[in-house]
């Protein structure tokens, strides 16, 4: 196989709307995503056993990153028997929003595939990163997808008119989870179709968001 490097692209979400709780404890969402031409790097090369590296040191590279859970899901699922050394190069910052750790599984799922000859369709590929993350499908779209149900539904948009801006990462960070679980019934559904509705809540639990923004 060789050694061979693809791009795991971040995403921005262009509005973000939570319509209710879901039965099975995910959120009902609504959002137009644009994948980015910002990201990170993945370079795989058959190896003796699988090894997972990054360029930042403070990522753990164990069984939980979703870069080996993606390596491991294609191997059951295929006749893949080799070892996999995968290194990432990390420039997608973490607790971001930028969908750096579902990007990374896509393109992990997405570039084992296309070196085992395309044994799974797209489509094949959607699903079996659904099972891995919500926000894992989307990066298998065409640049601006409009997500549904916890995410994993995606509909594909056109998006004629570019937009260029700014990211700005401040040294601190939100897990997602936690801001989810931090939003009020009040504040479903309530930023329109440009808003974002976990802004309120993660201005709460971090103020310097505000500070920021403003």
């Amino acid at each position: 196989m060789g050694s061979f490097s693809y791009f795991s692209p971040a995403k921005l979400n262009l509005s973000f709307r939570i319509l209710g709780k879901r039965l099975d404890g995910y959120h009902e969402i609504a959002s137009l995503v644009s994948v980015i031409n910002f990201g990170d790097t993945l370079t795989f090369e058959t190896s003796s056993s699988d090894v997972l590296t990054c360029s930042d040191p403070s990522l753990p590279c164990g069984d939980s990153n979703l870069i080996a859970r993606a390596l491991h899901l294609f191997r059951a699922r295929s006749s893949l028997s080799f070892g996999i050394k995968i290194h990432l190069d990390k420039r997608i910052p973490m607790q971001a929003g930028l969908g750096g750790g579902s990007s990374n599984a896509a393109t992990t799922l997405w570039a084992l595939n296309e070196r085992m000859g395309r044994p799974y369709s797209l489509a094949e590929l959607c699903f079996m990163g659904a099972s891995l993350g919500s926000d894992v499908p989307l990066f298998f779209s065409e640049g601006t997808p409009y997500c549904k149900g916890r995410g994993e539904i995606v509909e594909s948009c056109d998006f004629a008119s570019s937009v260029e801006g700014w990211i700005v990462t401040p040294p601190f960070g939100l897990s997602t989870p936690l801001v989810y679980q931090s939003v009020l019934p009040s504040e479903m559904g309530r930023s329109g179709s440009q808003g974002n509705d976990l802004e309120a809540p993660a201005m709460r639990l971090e103020p310097r968001l505000r500070d920021l923004k403003e």
